[in-house]
């Protein structure tokens, strides 16, 4: 173990693809959907060898914090930070700055994720100590993901000169961040061999990044500080839930990673990486019978069924296909969705939709 690198785990979000088995009060981090434990555990025991349970912290909001506890109680309570509402995953990172600035001047902070899924874990294990030693360095690391396929559903990082090695793992200049581009785009990128997907994971010491709020996000900065000066006072809860509501709503990405300086990516090849971000992605990750399918629950009856994935809990319906392939079947009791495998990521409409109309079933 390292006495000053600590993990923060971002899990605060809803899973909004992965409706309607994941809501707001049981977003999919909390959710078993590759196996008897959640996707937050297994991000938490991944961890095991590189951080012990009190370098680990967690960012979510109120009313999933009870829950993520009772799912990792080894994680101290006070290592629980609560966001009063989302507001971006810049102000995720500065909160817990704070809190790790207050706890150890010197702290390197890996933000990693809740919900995604690494096959290849000890390799993931390694590219975290090969960040440190990164971060160590004065860069602000990013975890890239070496591209498998021409994705347009991720973000791309673009790799300039080699900077130096650690666990004999190369870091790199990053040049640019691309967003999520166009097939052919994607394509041409991953002929190229110098982009890496991004992953939203990033190590970096606590200073650094103050550093950068304070350059290139100002207002957020001074919530912060303002923040910061009442951590370890009786008023701390009362200052938060009062400037939280004034900071305006940013991704680390762009208010901050797009312009910082002296940014480095290290690309992990063969960590069998997936984000677990839609109906879709589970094919890539859990195991499917002779025909293709995954079934996910009992009481079902495929005739001539090929490539489709029923998941289904609370029901009692007995659920019968025939003659389809290439098909998403998801039955939570109130709600039944049905469509096709490549039009999975359309279910974040339906979720906007339900807002629309006054939220339920969400």
């Amino acid at each position: 173990m390292i006495d000053n690198y600590y993990a923060v785990i971002m899990a605060g979000g809803g899973g909004t693809r992965l409706w309607p088995l994941s809501r707001k009060a049981s977003p999919k981090q909390m959710l078993p959907l590759v196996g008897e434990r959640s996707l937050f555990q297994i991000a938490v025991d991944r961890l095991d060898g590189v951080f012990t349970p009190d370098q680990i912290y967690v960012v979510t909001v109120a009313d999933q914090a009870d829950v993520l506890q009772e799912q990792c109680p080894e994680i101290p309570a006070e290592n629980y930070l609560l966001e009063p509402m989302p507001r971006g995953t810049a102000s995720v990172v500065g909160l817990a700055a704070v809190a790790l600035q207050q706890r150890d001047p010197q702290a390197v902070m890996a933000v990693l994720t809740a919900d995604h899924i690494f096959q290849n874990e000890a390799h993931f294990r390694k590219l975290l100590l090969s960040a440190y030693d990164a971060a160590q360095q004065d860069h602000l690391v990013t975890l890239g993901i070496a591209p498998t396929f021409p994705s347009t559903g991720y973000g791309y990082i673009q790799q300039g000169d080699w900077v130096e090695a650690h666990h004999d793992l190369d870091v790199y200049q990053v040049l640019r961040f691309v967003e999520k581009p166009d097939e052919s785009r994607a394509r041409a990128m991953l002929e190229s061999g110098d982009h890496a997907w991004n992953s939203g994971m990033f190590v970096w010491q606590v200073g650094r990044i103050m550093e950068e709020f304070k350059r290139q996000m100002p207002d957020l900065s001074s919530k912060l500080n303002e923040i910061s000066r009442v951590w370890d006072q009786p008023q701390r809860e009362s200052v938060i839930q009062r400037v939280w509501p004034q900071i305006q709503p940013e991704t680390i990405d762009y208010g901050i990673m797009e312009n910082a300086r002296d940014v480095v990516v290290i690309p992990g090849e063969g960590l069998g990486w997936n984000d677990v971000g839609s109906w879709e992605a589970l094919f890539e990750v859990l195991p499917a019978d002779e025909q293709g399918n995954i079934i996910l629950g009992d009481e079902f009856i495929p005739i001539e069924t090929r490539d489709t994935l029923v998941y289904k809990k609370s029901s009692p319906r007995l659920i019968v296909t025939i003659g389809v392939e290439d098909l998403v079947v998801v039955d939570t009791g109130d709600v039944l969705l049905v469509c096709k495998k490549d039009q999975a990521q359309k279910v974040r409409q339906v979720v906007k939709q339900l807002k629309d109309a006054g939220g339920d079933y969400l």
